[in-house]
């Protein structure tokens, strides 16, 4: 039997379903109007959190910057107690882009609210088309689970080719958390949790990937603790 995967809402859901539904996983897209959290984390097996607009900074206690102009403080609120019950429950979750962000953010750890002008020699983080074109490589920490995932697509053991699509990032990771990527600018890209039966984010789109399989082993994974 398929294991059902909650899938947070956003505007771009096709390719995060064709993830799912290509790694053995039943997708289910969640409707914050009637999907309680504290239901959700009682009927699906996996939660997967989405790209999308910046996280208000006022979550982590922090004045807004110039740059964020697009958020949503109805999907941080409803996203935040996705992932805190999901993680009290040991639900597997798998958290990309602002997904990663989030999570951090609910977790109590901050946000780097705008890369270009706050890390210094940058790379470019905001190539957005096309969706599966790659931007830079990312650097993974060996042994931990994305890199045991990822470990036969690794170049040089350690390194991953990824597309990119923001301006923010994680700061200071959240207790409870490790770094598991980052950019050669030092961006963070990657964090999992300690102990979980299955907690990783990344911050590139690895759902964009899905006709050409770079990234499957990523939800492989996920797929395999949500059974």
């Amino acid at each position: 039997m398929q294991p059902l995967i909650a899938i947070a809402p956003c505007r771009t859901l096709p390719d995060y379903q064709e993830s799912i539904k290509r790694a053995g996983g039943e997708p289910r897209v969640l409707d914050p109007a009637t999907d309680r959290a504290a239901d959700v984390v009682k009927w699906c097996r996996g939660l997967l959190l989405t790209g999308g607009v910046d996280v208000d900074p006022a979550r982590y206690g922090e004045p807004r910057h110039p740059s964020v102009s697009d958020i949503d403080t109805a999907r941080d609120e409803y996203e935040i107690d996705l992932i805190t019950k999901a993680i009290a429950a040991d639900v597997p979750v798998l958290a990309i882009c602002r997904g990663m962000q989030v999570m951090n953010v609910a977790c109590g750890g901050t946000l780097v609210q705008d890369i270009p002008s706050e890390v210094f020699g940058a790379l470019e983080h905001a190539i957005k088309t096309p969706l599966f074109g790659l931007a830079h490589e990312v650097w993974v920490v060996r042994g931990s689970v994305l890199w045991t995932l990822m470990h036969d697509e690794l170049k040089d053991g350690e390194a991953l080719d990824v597309n990119s699509r923001h301006h923010q990032s994680v700061k200071r990771v959240a207790v409870g958390f490790d770094l598991s990527a980052n950019s050669p600018d030092g961006v963070i890209e990657g964090m999992e949790r300690r102990g979980a039966k299955f907690c990783v984010g990344v911050q590139w789109h690895p759902e964009n990937f899905w006709r050409t399989g770079e990234f499957r082993p990523l939800f492989d994974g996920f797929i395999a603790a949500a059974q």
